[in-house]
């Protein structure tokens, strides 16, 4: 059994920084557990402590049910994949992914075998032979994993792997990495500030921001139920649009008011955060996706809402219209971080109001500079309370 436990993870540096504060976290034997957060949330710092590269402050590591703060890298039975690929360039895919293998004085069957064996469920069969200066970055990356493949490990642990890969490469390896681990089934940690990767590849994906766990969960659970602010923002994309907007008392239930804009508080919204009640009369930071704006003359249901187009952006499969809305910006803390803060101001120099943005169909035939009638899927809207960023649910 592999399965890694976390408990109360800490790292603090001489000068006080916490890169790492407290972190608790559970990862099953066999599960692929995505950290993702901005840079210099202490995602990579966690992942390294768990290697035994960096030197843990405070709390608990422990692979397999073993204790393992104090056994140094070698012995933890751990391979670790970087973000640069770190391949000996005077030697061959196969003495590269070997190399490991004879330090450990492994017999040369079992090398052959192994290699032999990564290299097939790798696709590299074929470059063996070649050295890395001769390979593509794709190929040099699955050299990089067949490397800790053969090692046959108790867990992969993996830093931003594909981070120097150009787009289209970048998707293929996130298939191939998901397909890899699925049959292999070797718990897996891996880190990444894209939040597409983390969403696409992970069972779990843990949330971190300034060195704390923000939310655990499946995707889905992310997408749909975000704890906070932060995560809110941080996860889909185009990034969720965010506006202060006041709860307000109808008699056929709620509704938030924004600018010229008051849209139902659906049923089915407000039987999943009974708590919203006690926000009739307040003002909240009020979320609505682009995915759930819709150009009213295209989609089936949904609430109206007026809208003047700024920029039109057309994307092949859809539409992404830009506009603003009469109504103040939400600028909590942790969504100025999300967005880094030059973003923010130069965002808030250009436009009075708030940014929107509605993921459309591509049928759309909305213009820049023309008014566009879109329909919100009322359903799906998000509430958090303005003071504390925490997402409005079912508790206090």
């Amino acid at each position: 059994m592999a399965e890694i436990a976390l408990e109360q993870l800490t790292k603090v540096y001489p000068d006080g920084t916490h890169a790492v504060d407290q972190l608790d976290l559970d990862i099953d034997d066999g599960e692929f557990v995505v950290l993702v957060g901005p840079s210099g949330c202490g995602k990579t710092t966690a992942l390294r402590m768990v290697a035994g590269l960096e030197e843990i402050t405070g709390g608990k590591v422990l692979i397999g049910g073993e204790l393992v703060n104090d056994l140094p890298p070698k012995d933890r039975d751990v391979a670790m994949v970087f973000q640069s690929y770190a391949l000996y360039p005077h030697m061959s895919v196969h003495d590269n992914m070997a190399f490991g293998l004879k330090m450990r004085r492994v017999t040369r069957g079992v090398i052959g075998r192994r290699v032999t064996g990564a290299a097939k469920i790798l696709g590299i069969e074929e470059v063996l032979p070649k050295r890395p200066r001769m390979l593509s970055g794709g190929q040099r990356q699955r050299v990089a994993m067949g490397r800790s493949i053969v090692r046959e490990p108790r867990a992969f642990l993996m830093d931003e792997p594909l981070s120097n890969l150009d787009a289209k490469l970048r998707v293929q390896m996130r298939a191939e990495i998901s397909r890899i681990q699925r049959d292999l089934r070797v718990t897996t940690i891996y880190v990444t500030h894209d939040q597409t990767e983390a969403m696409t590849m992970g069972d779990r994906v843990a949330v971190m921001n300034r060195g704390l766990l923000q939310q655990v969960d499946r995707p889905q659970v992310l997408y749909d139920r975000p704890v906070n602010l932060f995560v809110a923002e941080f996860i889909g994309s185009p990034a969720m649009n965010l506006v202060e907007a006041e709860i307000v008392g109808r008699d056929d239930g709620l509704a938030a008011r924004f600018g010229n804009v008051e849209l139902s508080v659906d049923a089915e919204a407000l039987a999943a955060r009974p708590d919203l009640l006690r926000y009739e009369g307040s003002r909240v930071a009020l979320g609505i996706r682009p995915e759930d704006l819709e150009d009213a003359s295209i989609a089936e249901a949904g609430e109206p809402m007026v809208a003047v187009v700024d920029l039109r952006e057309d994307m092949g499969s859809e539409v992404y219209l830009h506009f603003t809305v009469d109504a103040p910006p939400v600028r909590a803390k942790e969504v100025a971080e999300a967005m880094e803060a030059e973003a923010v101001g130069a965002a808030s120099a250009q436009v009075q109001g708030t940014p929107f943005i509605a993921r459309v169909d591509r049928e759309t035939r909305a213009r820049e500079g023309a008014q566009v009638q879109l329909s919100v899927a009322t359903a799906r809207l998000q509430f958090f309370d303005l003071d504390t960023g925490r997402g409005i649910w079912d508790r206090p």
